[in-house]
């Protein structure tokens, strides 16, 4: 009986640091690839922030019944969104050991070119 309970008691701690050590892995495995993804889109955040000068033009120029208007908003607006998407890619590399997600939404300029950025502080949820 008592070789029972022993055995059974051991089965049991295997089990139980088993699964703490997963558990661990798997977070372990959630860092690396948030760390990783905040690397890969700061560098490209940082070498494709000028994109969104001609994508500025481009929306507003789809938005405004003024030729005028669309360039000239679409100037400014590019202006501001080249230099935030860029310093964003430059606070991502900055910080890429944070267990958060980029800065910019869309992540990358690509991801959704007919959507204006947006640029918001430290998210830890997608």
């Amino acid at each position: 009986m008592m070789r029972t309970c022993v055995c059974l008691l051991m089965l049991c701690l295997s089990l139980l640091f088993s699964s703490s050590a997963i558990a661990q892995e798997s977070a372990t495995d959630t860092y690396f690839s948030k760390a990783g993804m905040k690397i890969l889109s700061g560098v490209a955040n940082v070498a494709t922030g000028w994109l969104e000068l001609p994508k500025n033009i481009i929306l507003w120029n789809q938005r405004e019944q003024s030729q005028f208007i669309g360039w000239t908003e679409g100037i400014l607006r590019g202006a501001v969104h080249t230099a935030s998407r860029t310093g964003s890619g430059v606070l991502d590399l900055a910080t890429f050991w944070l267990p958060t997600y980029p800065t910019p939404n869309p992540s990358l300029i690509w991801d959704d070119f007919y959507q204006e950025s947006e640029y918001l502080a430290f998210r830890t949820g997608g």
